[in-house]
């Protein structure tokens, strides 16, 4: 089997003086009351380049992360509009000083443990999962490692295909899972790693592998993913160089879906759309996955954090024809998630992006709807998880690890059985 030590031992944190640039950022809690103050909200976040952690809506409170510096001018500019504020954490550099704590203890104990593939104890970096996905396709016939080409600084984005015949068979539907295409998101590579953990090491539920291909994508912005191991941890982008002083595009900013519109021109902003769509190959690659097996995608995730939300586009506030089917098919994944989550995490809501959240373009969820038609495309926003230790938004409680990853495939299943059923109804027909 693995070498599980070697691979834990990869993914050991060593804790020591970092996220000194963090050291006096605040998180605010922010509440607006109608469309108007949202509006100016987003525009001081434009003008400061603040660090969104999510959205203020009238019936949702939002997070901003604020640098030291920025925090009097921030709370001036909130009290003119009118917008209510609170400090949710005074300092954030204490948060991530713990998370990495944690992480340590975690990768500590786990050491001396014996795992049937990776463990789900720890967050495992760039080389460990890129090696994993080779070590599965070496030992397993139904599993094929590709490489989807080049991040901006040269790592190769792998991705796994699973089939029971090779995708040889064009009466199966394909579903695509991709995580980590926002370098910070870290709990969503355990939703990856754990569907190939179901449908590789340990299948339980042998009709996923009869009846369905599937494409799993676990680290979609591999040199983000790493800075923000080794540097900054609520990097965003990727690492793409050649705007002056600023770097990184948002990838999912960065898909030739209603490009430019609902994004930002601004090269320091966290949601920097790029020079042009697709003009980063971190997104060439998905587009071209996408694109390969257009005309047998049935579903589509994008898995993301935070908020215990699935979301259906447009993020233009424009709906696809079967919208209705969409959301439909989201309630029973959200069902099948409150079912096993945690009782602490709130229930998953659903619905269309930019109802929900906020209007937003080039998103790649969006770009997969738009080319596979009338198939499901959804982008996942997992749990915020808040325990004694007082974790929030993206930061990764050992103890969530595993959940993450068992919660999210038990909606995952349902849509995956429900696209195989209404395939064969119209094979039938």
């Amino acid at each position: 089997m693995f070498k599980p030590l070697l691979f834990v031992l990869a993914s050991i944190y060593v804790v020591y003086g970092k996220h000194e640039e963090y050291d006096g950022h605040s998180l605010y809690q922010v509440r607006v009351e109608n469309a108007y103050q949202v509006d100016q909200l987003m525009n001081v976040v434009e003008r400061l380049l603040l660090d969104v952690w999510t959205y203020a809506q009238p019936e949702q409170d939002g997070l901003i992360l604020v640098s030291k510096e920025l925090k009097p001018l921030f709370e001036e500019e909130l009290k003119s509009i009118g917008v209510e504020f609170a400090i949710d954490t005074e300092n954030i550099k204490d948060k991530l000083d713990l998370e990495d704590q944690l992480l340590a203890n975690a990768s500590i104990a786990d050491a001396g443990r014996t795992h049937r593939g990776l463990s789900f104890d720890v967050i495992h970096r760039y080389a460990v999962v890129d090696r994993y996905l080779s070590d599965l396709a070496r030992q397993y016939s139904n599993v094929r490692v590709a490489s989807g080409g080049k991040s901006v600084e040269g790592r190769d984005i792998k991705y796994l295909r699973i089939s029971s015949n090779n995708f040889q068979s064009g009466n199966k539907p394909v579903v695509v899972i991709q995580s980590l295409l926002h370098a910070r998101e870290w709990v969503t590579l355990p939703v990856t790693l754990y569907a190939i953990h179901k449908l590789v090491i340990d299948v339980t539920e042998q009709d996923l592998i009869r009846d369905i291909d599937w494409v799993i994508i676990p680290i979609a912005n591999p040199d983000g993913y790493e800075f923000t191991h080794t540097r900054t941890r609520m990097w965003r982008k990727n690492r793409r160089t050649g705007f002056g002083r600023c770097i990184g595009v948002d990838l999912n900013r960065n898909f030739d879906f209603a490009w430019g519109i609902a994004s930002s021109n601004q090269a320091c902003a966290d949601t920097f759309h790029g020079p042009k769509a697709f003009s980063e190959p971190e997104t060439q690659m998905t587009r071209d996955i996408i694109n390969r097996y257009r005309s047998r995608i049935e579903l589509f995730i994008d898995v993301h954090s935070f908020g215990s939300l699935i979301l259906y586009g447009y993020g233009n506030r424009q709906l696809p024809p079967h919208s209705n089917t969409l959301q439909q098919v989201a309630v029973e994944m959200a069902r099948r998630i409150d079912a096993v989550k945690w009782p602490a995490n709130r229930n998953y809501r659903v619905g269309n992006i930019a109802q929900v959240l906020y209007q937003a373009s080039g998103g790649c969820s969006d770009y997969a709807q738009a080319r596979i038609g009338n198939k499901l495309s959804y982008t996942y926003e997992l749990p915020a998880y808040r325990n004694l230790n007082n974790m929030n938004g993206f930061l990764v409680d050992p103890a969530f690890i595993r959940q993450a990853g068992y919660e999210t495939w038990e909606g995952i299943k349902f849509a995956a059985r429900y696209v195989v059923k209404k395939r064969n109804l119209s094979f039938e027909n």
